[in-house]
């Protein structure tokens, strides 16, 4: 070394200290005028420049933006929910008044698409019309009393409708719970009738068994005790009839006290009181 000093370079002096100027500044810039924005937690954020939307979706935390000339717009992606009570009719054309409930949810990627197209208006535009298409679809095809019987098969085929119908608007469905079917006070009238009938016959069908069942017991019954006489008529012969004579017989004579009866009238044989002959 020749012990010459270099003189340092002016553009790093410059970087050095005007850099973190400009930094602070348009930090400061930022803050002043609102040049960032915080997509909170459960949404996305949706930018539009000069009336463009980004292609690009915001998602959760914190985002530098161009004061005046772009906008977020914070989209929640949630599970949100939706309840109607809606109208149709079955397939034996009976008025059908149902409360559905639907759990839908945005697409989180697709959010941008869905703000182009529906802006905020969605649910208006196309969840609520989208939930009485799709249930008036399904209820056609099936009775008034099927509704009631086949409700768990009804909501998986509304839900499969419905499902469709919304992932075309960038939306996706969770569930779906229809809570009620009300039908006219007419039809109600008609099914509790009907009710009470099928109970009637059902109660007449089981006296009806009850009564054979007693038949057939009361002709067992009867076969036994036949069958009883019969076995007792096989034993009896001449030799048992006198004895059942002599026993009899016998039984009598145990019972007796020793006097004669004394018998008077026209008929009847005498008998001879022995006690008077003794006195």
């Amino acid at each position: 070394m020749d012990g010459t000093i270099v003189p340092r370079k002016p553009a790093r002096t410059f970087l050095k200290i005007i850099l973190p100027i400009i930094i602070v500044a348009l930090i400061i810039v930022a803050f002043f005028f609102k040049g960032y924005v915080i997509v909170e937690p459960g949404y996305r954020g949706v930018s539009v420049l000069l009336g463009a939307v980004n292609p690009k979706v915001l998602n959760e935390g914190f985002h530098l933006k161009i004061p005046f000339i772009q906008e977020v717009v914070p989209l929640d992606v949630q599970v949100q929910k939706a309840q109607s009570e809606e109208t149709a009719s079955s397939k034996d054309l009976q008025t059908v008044n149902a409360v559905i409930a639907v759990n839908y949810r945005l697409d989180p990627a697709k959010v941008n698409k869905l703000y182009q197209e529906l802006r905020l208006s969605y649910k208006d535009r196309i969840v609520d019309p989208a939930v009485a298409e799709s249930l008036k679809a399904v209820t056609a095809q099936y009775t008034a009393e099927e509704l009631i019987s086949k409700r768990s098969e009804v909501s998986s085929k509304v839900k499969a409708i419905l499902s469709e119908k919304l992932s075309t608007y960038y939306m996706k469905l969770d569930e779906i719970n229809i809570t009620e079917f009300k039908f006219s006070d007419e039809f109600n009238a008609a099914i509790e009738q009907k009710q009470i009938a099928e109970q009637q016959a059902l109660k007449a069908s089981l006296d009806l068994q009850r009564i054979e069942v007693e038949a057939q017991q009361q002709i067992a019954q009867a076969r036994a005790e036949a069958e009883a006489l019969k076995l007792q008529k096989d034993q009896v012969t001449p030799e048992l009839v006198e004895l059942r004579k002599i026993e009899a017989q016998l039984e009598a004579i145990k019972k007796w006290d020793g006097k004669l009866p004394t018998v008077t009238g026209n008929g009847a044989i005498p008998f001879i009181n022995i006690d008077q002959l003794k006195q």
